[in-house]
This record gives structure tokens, sequence and C-alpha cells, in this order.
């Protein structure tokens, strides 16, 4: 039988022991020091590198584990380190991230009867009416002309917006195209290898290979055509250069990215879509194979 408990004696609660798991909770991991002290959230460091533009998420690891990355004047190689990205200095490299400005990526299906460009002098519809409710100033990275149709892309990440639009990035580029006439064999082979165009601005170009697929038989047959890079109505212009007018114009992809949306709608993409785009950007200029109906 328990002895009794003396009523003049005062309770004394036992304090109870704390399970491994709670330990664990309330102790922050070696690896993973938070540095900051605003109230704004902490980031991993490698995630504040990526949205800075200075690299892919990939690369920015490997950058903090090398010891190329200081916060507030000090070394960091821990890869679970997190920051404050409006509080806090990180430099890469010796340069400092300029406010560690938050990217929006948007892939955007655009319609026909619209003109890629921020404003139009001759008030016509532009893409940027399709994508109302973003609070971020975002702009077209290269443009589909006013009778094209399909993948756009949007951000206000500049330095991926000019590798993308570099024609030495060579990030591809596919459209269906409709075809008024049946093009001959030597016609297709010609565009394959590259004809020579006018551009806007009379100069003469040759454009690069192209991959040329038959994809719908018909009077008016639809081909598949992968460019490497972006003229203003390059796709046009081929066609024309061998005798064909072009009566429709649709972009499915874009590097890695694929047309996944309805006519006039958009979404943005995920951090690993971001990241295959950089990679896809700084992949070694490969020899052109283009390929064959």
């Amino acid at each position: 039988m328990a002895p009794s408990r003396n009523p003049k004696q005062p309770f004394r609660q036992i304090p109870r022991k704390r399970s491994r798991n709670q330990l664990k909770k309330n102790k922050r991991p070696h690896s993973q020091p938070k540095i900051g002290n605003s109230e704004m959230p902490a980031e991993r460091l490698q995630k504040i590198i990526a949205a800075a533009g200075i690299a892919s998420r990939r690369k920015a690891e490997e950058l903090i584990s090398a010891g190329h990355v200081k916060v507030n004047g000090t070394v960091v190689t821990a890869l679970g380190t997190k920051a404050d990205p409006e509080s806090d200095h990180i430099r890469v490299d010796g340069k400092l991230l300029q406010g560690a400005q938050h990217h929006v990526y948007l892939l955007l299906n655009k319609p026909k009867g619209y003109v890629t460009t921020v404003s139009d002098p001759e008030k016509r519809p532009t893409v940027m009416q399709l994508i109302r409710g973003v609070k971020k100033r975002v702009y077209p990275v290269g443009r589909l002309d006013y009778a094209s149709e399909g993948l756009l892309l949007l951000t206000n990440d500049g330095s991926l917006a000019n590798k993308l639009m570099k024609a030495a990035s060579q990030v591809s580029k596919t459209y269906v195209v409709k075809i008024a006439g049946v093009p001959s064999g030597d016609s297709l082979e010609k565009l394959r290898g590259g004809v020579s165009i006018q551009t806007e601005d009379g100069r003469r170009v040759r454009t690069a290979p192209a991959g040329i697929r038959l994809i719908k038989e018909a009077n008016n047959p639809w081909y598949e055509v992968t460019l490497i890079e972006g003229r203003n109505r390059e796709i046009r212009r081929m066609f024309e250069k061998v005798g064909h007018h072009v009566e429709k114009i649709k972009r499915v992809r874009y590097g890695p990215l694929t047309l996944d949306v309805p006519s006039g709608q958009f979404r943005a993409l995920t951090a690993q879509e971001v990241d295959r785009l950089r990679t896809a950007c700084n992949k070694p200029i490969a020899s052109n194979k283009p390929s064959v109906a």
C-alpha cells in the first residue's frame, strides 16, 4: 500500500522526461546553422543563390562546399546553412548578391492575335494582358509573332533570359507548322541544311541546320520543325524561300519545356524546370544533325 501524503506538505509535480524526438526538435543541428536576425523566413543558401541567377541549385551547392560563398564576411561550407536574403550580406566569389531578387518564371500558351511585347504603339493586344494577377513585373523571353501561337516564356530573371536569347546557347525550339502545298524532297533538304534569308533590317543571313519531320500528310501538310536559333519570322521566311506559304505556326517545346496549358493560360515553372533551363543554356555546342522525314 502506497504511503499517504501529509496534507500540510505542498504538492510537488515531478517533471516528465522528454523523449529523444522532442530533444532533437528543440536542438538545431550543427550542420544547418541559421544566419540573420530579421523577421523574414530564412532560406537555404543554394536556393538564394539560384534565385539571384548566379547558378543552378546544384552548382550553388558545389560553390558552397568549395568555400566560394561568404555570409556576413564568414566563409560558409555547410550545405544546410540558411540565411535571410533581405538582411544578410551574401557574396559568391567576392560578388555581393544585390537583394537576392525573387524571380518569377512563367510558361504561357500565347494565342494568335497578341503581340509579344510589354506595350504596343498600335494598341494591339499584348501578351501582358494574359498574365493579370502576377505581382512581379516580367518580360517575354524572345517573341512569337502576331499570327503565331504556343509556348512563350516570361520572367524577371534578366541573366537567364539573355542566355536563352543568345544564338550561341543553342537551346532548341520546336514548332508544328502547316504549309500551303507539298514541298519537294529537295526543298526540305535545303531547309534542313540551312538557306539564305533576308532579315527585317535588310541583311542576308544563313539559317542554322533545322530538324524537319512530316507529322501529317495532306494537300497542306503539317511538319514538326526544330530550330536552335530564334530570328523573327524565321520559319515563315525559310519556307517562302522554297516557294511555300506558312499558314499556321505553333511552338510546342522550348528546350526541356513542353506546352501543357490551354490557349491563353499560363503557369509558373517549377524549380526543377528552371534548373533544367539553366543547364540547357550551359551545354557545350554540339554538331547539328538535322532529323529527316
